[in-house]
């Protein structure tokens, strides 16, 4: 049996601890916030999970192939679903919100799937102890779109068939079918005294859910007071393209909290969560059950780092989502990772209710206030060698230690400078950490082509740990020794 290095990262989280990313337990808060009761209401969050039930599609498509296993479950590729709903069972949550992209290519047979995972681990839509779960779901774009891709015509040649075998052919038959409830294109739901509100994908459904989130605000004074609500659905509100519609449900938006999907963007990157943070109204991104796609570290105005990050050889596939816990004076956002399921992504965000600060807590300034620097351990020291490139050219390869040295902040990234002869131009580069998708971290690293390292019979590589919205640690340095820089081919003498 091969053992892949996912395998044996979890392995080594399991039963070593080692390599943890973890975070401190509360920021965006006041200092002492932390409470110690029981939550009023505890959900499970994610999103864009794409199970896909053709072999064939599944090894064409490089992006799902890469990102979900075909074969486990009979099968079925619904490995990271299940480990996120039983995560979410033994949280004890009282509901499940599901951002949309169940379906990747659109087939009934995937929508099928989800219901198939949810029943074996919410039996009677209950957990153990026998109190019921609510579904928060919504459709996304692969459920609406999906059964007209060209693979699926190609796999489904006979268009009657075709037509059998995908959600959109008849959307509320199915759904009522699979998930034994009745769909509508926008939705209102209460749980334990929360209101919820959904809209499933569709342009059409935007004018509908304005109506309906008008309507449920004024019959239930959702503004008033500082009780939050919360709001579902595939695509955001924010964004000069959703212009119209956001100016649609302005108005109504005091004490709520958006959940879209979508993007695949990781939750490890503070910068990529939300969109907008419009009248005390948070939009935030869930991260994908399926896989994250890497985002350059960017803020509002420029780029974090100075240079194109590189990837490192594993920053981990991020099969991630939220448990939201819900008290009478502060919301918590826990960010899980499902590859080792209920891993921390970092510290939990917290949102005070009634806090009375000028700014909203999770806005971008406040985060950048309590996201700490990372730093390395003590005594941890670069190890630098000499390789040979796979097109036959020497280079120097940097290897950084984990810097996971504060347990209030979450390295995401590493900023790397070589220094050679007084005067002479410094080499920049920087990389993504490994494992910084996920909760596991490992050693970095960073391959440096020879060709491009500065002029210097002496040279001196330093590397600094980066937080994902910018906050730097201080860095370590170790000198490239002249016997490694008299074994490797520059382009010009030293």
């Amino acid at each position: 049996m091969t053992l892949s290095r996912h395998d044996f990262l979890r392995g080594a989280l399991a039963s070593l601890g080692v390599g943890a990313l973890r975070g401190g337990r509360i920021f965006a808060a006041p200092q002492g916030w932390k409470h110690g009761g029981r939550p009023n209401l505890v959900f499970g969050v994610i999103s864009d999970t794409h199970l896909i039930s053709s072999r064939r599609m599944h090894e064409e498509m490089v992006w799902t192939r890469i990102c979900q296993p075909f074969g486990n479950e009979k099968g079925r590729p619904d490995k990271y679903l299940v480990s996120a709903l039983k995560y979410f069972r033994d949280r004890n949550v009282d509901a499940v919100m599901h951002c949309g992209d169940m379906a990747d290519q659109g087939l009934v047979s995937e929508m099928q799937w989800h219901a198939d995972a949810w029943r074996k681990v919410f039996p009677g839509d209950r957990t153990a102890d026998g109190h019921k779960v609510e579904r928060l779901f919504v459709t996304g774009n692969h459920e609406v779109e999906g059964g007209d891709h060209f693979r699926v015509k190609r796999e489904y040649p006979d268009a009657a068939e075709r037509a059998r075998r995908c959600l959109m052919t008849d959307l509320p038959a199915n759904w009522r079918r699979i998930w034994g409830e009745p769909y509508e294109d926008v939705w209102h739901k209460v749980v334990k005294g929360y209101h919820f509100l959904g809209r499933n994908f569709g342009e059409e459904n935007k004018a509908k859910f304005a109506a309906l989130l008008a309507d449920v605000a004024a019959r239930h004074s959702l503004s008033c007071g500082s009780k939050p609500f919360f709001i579902v659905s595939h695509t955001g509100y924010g964004g000069s393209w959703n212009r119209d519609y956001r100016a649609s449900i302005r108005g109504n938006l005091k004490n709520a909290v958006a959940f879209f999907g979508h993007h695949h963007w990781s939750v490890a990157n503070w910068n990529r969560i939300y969109f907008d943070v419009i009248e005390d109204f948070p939009e935030l991104q869930c991260p994908p059950c399926s896989c994250c796609f890497n985002a350059g570290l960017r803020d509002a105005d420029s780029y974090i780092v100075p240079v194109r990050l590189e990837d490192s050889e594993d920053v981990g596939m991020g099969r991630q989502g939220f448990v939201v816990s819900i008290y009478d004076d502060m919301v918590v956002f826990e960010r899980r990772d499902f590859n080792i399921p209920g891993g921390s992504l970092g510290s939990d965000w917290v949102m005070p209710l009634n806090s009375g600060t000028a700014k909203h807590p999770l806005s971008r300034e406040e985060l950048k206030k309590s996201i700490g620097k990372p730093q390395f351990k003590k005594n941890v020291e670069l190890k630098i060698e000499s390789v040979k490139l796979e097109s036959g050219g020497d280079a120097v390869r940097v290897s950084i230690p984990l810097a996971d040295g504060n347990p209030d902040s979450r390295v995401y990234a590493y900023e790397v400078v070589v220094a050679g002869d007084e005067g002479a131009p410094k080499l920049r580069k920087a990389v993504y950490a490994a494992g910084c998708n996920i909760a596991v971290g490992t050693e970095t690293t960073l391959a440096i082509p020879a060709n491009e390292l500065p002029q210097g019979k002496t040279l001196v590589v330093a590397a600094r740990p980066v937080t994902s919205m910018g906050t730097k640690g201080d860095p370590i340095s170790a000198r490239i020794s002249p016997q490694v820089l008299k074994n490797m081919k520059r382009s010009a003498a030293t």
